[in-house]
């Protein structure tokens, strides 16, 4: 297995490899390797591949790359597919490859065809917009998507403005926001059908997904998780990796499953574990080191499949799998629960995210809420006379 963020991997022979990329342009993104008896020897020859290249890719002639060199001044005739290609190289040896693959497929689907083509000058960030915000305005892409395509936009931007002294104004993410929607969960009624099928034949799956309903885990962080990391005797759950299934590089069709670390450091987490789930998870230990797949992570797709049967014998209309979290974290907010403390237990890198989602009062609440202002006042009339 690769070393994480290195690209080097012992092979079946014996001998160690190290990948490096290449744009290339007639085919694109290649690969070159080299080659090794230790990893310490593979790791030194690949610094020295990757510095030979960038000395070479920096001291090409203004004819090869249409741009002049870094301490000849700014450069205003590189495409913006040259730079997303060097840029897309520098994530994969820095970055998830997880994450890799999120960028290169945003950039191919959305921005290659759309600004590939556009040169790097003074009118660049208004040309890359407007072809932006024609390509949104021909496809329905979700608020997420939209704000990912532009990021990823202003990311070449700034790896060109650091890289070729190219002064450009970013991207501005006005014209491309929305109005976000609420989250949805399961209603009281859905809950109830849900819990009573779950408690009626519980199996392994629906164990699951009832851990979901009380911890607020990812569906990744779900499948990857392993019985060491369970604390029984301290009731609590450490969330160490995730799993999830992505393409293979340059592969169209072909997946593999990845375990990673999860999402971000805040997602690295102790979960406190009720006595209820506790005991149910007791009952399901075994010898193999995966919780729910045995002797490696649960497929994400199995789960889905197996919550969709569940809503089906529950008799509750089709919903994402996510509608769990969205339902475990609106629950300890009406119930009182402090945002800071449900915060940390969803593993959000800031407390406003779990306010801007979930902290919405209903009108019952606000009812209630006021319900109280009699009261108060009539002990302020005490107090007066």
């Amino acid at each position: 297995m690769a070393r994480h963020g290195e690209n080097i991997r012992k092979r079946a022979d014996g001998r160690w490899e190290g990948r490096y990329r290449v744009f290339d342009e007639n085919r694109g993104n290649i690969y070159r390797s080299v080659y090794g008896g230790t990893y310490e020897q593979v790791k030194e020859k690949l610094l020295r591949a990757r510095l030979e290249l960038t000395n070479e890719v920096e001291n090409r002639a203004p004819a090869e790359t249409g741009c002049t060199r870094r301490d000849a001044g700014p450069c205003t005739a590189i495409l913006f597919s040259q730079v997303a290609q060097e840029w897309l190289a520098d994530i994969a040896d820095k970055r998830k490859y997880s994450t890799y693959i999120k960028y290169e497929t945003i950039y191919r689907t959305h921005l290659a065809k759309a600004v590939g083509s556009c040169k790097f000058s003074d009118v660049a960030a208004s040309e890359i917009q407007a072809n932006i915000l024609e390509h949104l305005s021909e496809a329905s892409l979700s608020q997420n998507l939209q704000k990912n395509i532009c990021c990823v936009a202003n990311q070449i931007m700034i790896f060109a403005g650091r890289k070729y002294s190219i002064n450009i104004t970013l991207l501005e993410k006005s014209g491309i926001r929305q109005k976000s929607k609420p989250v949805k969960t399961f209603s009281k009624t859905e809950q109830a059908k849900l819990l009573s099928s779950i408690y009626r034949k519980t199996d392994t799956f629906k164990i699951a997904t009832l851990l979901c309903l009380y911890t607020g885990l990812r569906l990744g962080e779900l499948c990857a998780l392993k019985w060491t990391d369970f604390d029984f005797k301290n009731m609590s759950l450490t969330v160490n990796r995730t799993v999830q299934r992505i393409a293979v590089q340059n592969g169209k069709d072909k997946t593999f499953l990845l375990e990673t670390d999860p999402k971000s450091e805040d997602s690295k987490r102790i979960i406190p574990l009720t006595a209820e789930i506790a005991e149910l998870l007791v009952r399901l230990r075994g010898i193999r080191p995966y919780v729910f797949g045995g002797e490696k992570p649960l497929e994400p797709r199995t789960m889905q499949y197996r919550f969709k049967k569940q809503l089906t014998e529950a008799g509750i209309d089709d919903r994402n799998f996510h509608i769990l979290r969205h339902t475990f974290a609106t629950n300890c907010i009406e119930n009182g629960m402090d945002v800071k403390a449900l915060s940390e237990i969803l593993g959000h890198s800031d407390v406003k995210i779990t306010l801007n989602r979930y902290v919405h009062p209903t009108m019952d609440s606000k009812r209630k809420q006021l319900g109280r202002l009699p009261d108060f006042y009539g002990q302020i009339l005490g107090h007066v006379s």
